[in-house]
């Protein structure tokens, strides 16, 4: 998916575990299936999960995962995968990985999750993330999160690159402005998990059961958990989310930006590699869009 990909092999993983986790180096290793962008992922035994970043960007939010996650775990009324392990680079492998708790789960479908019960829980963790003490916790200057006029120069570079059959440069920009022009968050930097799509969330039992994979976590604007709204929450529940999450006005222009943000590019970034994630951001862009209405 990325010009600056590395491929993980498994006696790599296994050679890492025997060197600096040999407690767990005997257990049973599977390989699973690519599931996201930035990570290769590993069962280990039948308890844990070993996380090897692929790329660079991602690999920067290791030790923030683990120093922050533990913590924030303490706080949230759903299991997180807060790190038991810090892995460091070696044996060729560039960067550090970290071991998490397995979780039990499925990915959250329209047709699996009653659509209601999906906005309202996910609405109520959101509210719980962001009751949170900071903890002195790192605030966001740039990435999902930070003030919105940090993502400019990006939404700049990529909304002149979107083949114009699909979506309108003048109606994406028009949105942008209007994000832009909206009253800008100044109160207390709050926690967020910054990317709320099915593929990061379990349920169990009817029920959700997890959020996982706080790569793009912080403290920062709030408005940033409205981006569900557009993404892969059913849209027949979207207002129901926003009534629940209990944000202003002005946050939900901001999060219209902060949704933009990432789907524009995607859309142009990842049309050959990975066209999946390219349609979807498009219906993000045409939910947006259809917003401004």
């Amino acid at each position: 998916m990325h010009a600056d990909e590395i491929t993980v092999d498994d006696e790599t993983v296994r050679r890492l575990l025997a060197d600096q986790l040999p407690q767990w180096g005997s257990l049973p290793l599977v390989r699973l299936p690519p599931a996201g962008t930035d990570n290769q992922l590993f069962r280990l035994g039948d308890d844990l999960l070993v996380r090897m970043p692929r790329v660079p960007g991602p690999a920067e939010t290791v030790a923030f995962e683990h120093t922050w996650l533990p913590r924030l775990a303490e706080h949230l009324p759903l299991p997180i995968p807060a790190p038991v392990a810090l892995g460091e680079p070696g044996h060729g492998y560039p960067w550090q990985w970290t071991v998490v708790p397995w979780i039990e789960g499925e990915t959250p479908t329209p047709e699996t999750f009653d659509p209601e019960e999906w906005a309202v829980s996910l609405a109520s963790f959101v509210r719980a993330c962001r009751a949170v003490p900071g903890m002195d916790g790192p605030v966001k200057t740039h990435g999902r999160g930070s003030p919105l006029a940090a993502h400019d120069d990006w939404v700049r570079e990529w909304a002149p690159r979107a083949d114009p059959a699909l979506v309108s440069y003048d109606a994406v920009m028009a949105l942008w402005e209007d994000a832009l022009a909206a009253p800008a968050y100044d109160g207390e930097p709050r926690w967020f998990h910054g990317d709320l799509h099915e593929g990061n969330l379990l349920v169990r039992g009817g029920r959700l059961a997890a959020v996982i994979d706080w790569g793009a976590a912080g403290r920062g604007d709030p408005a940033i958990e409205l981006n569900a709204m557009w993404g892969y929450l059913p849209a027949s529940v979207a207002d129901l989310y926003r009534s629940e999450i209990d944000l202003d006005e002005a946050a939900y222009r901001r999060a219209r930006g902060f949704a933009l943000a990432p789907s524009i590019s995607a859309l142009t970034y990842y049309r050959d590699t990975a066209p999946w994630i390219a349609e979807g951001s498009l219906d993000t862009l045409r939910r947006l869009l259809a917003s401004m209405d």
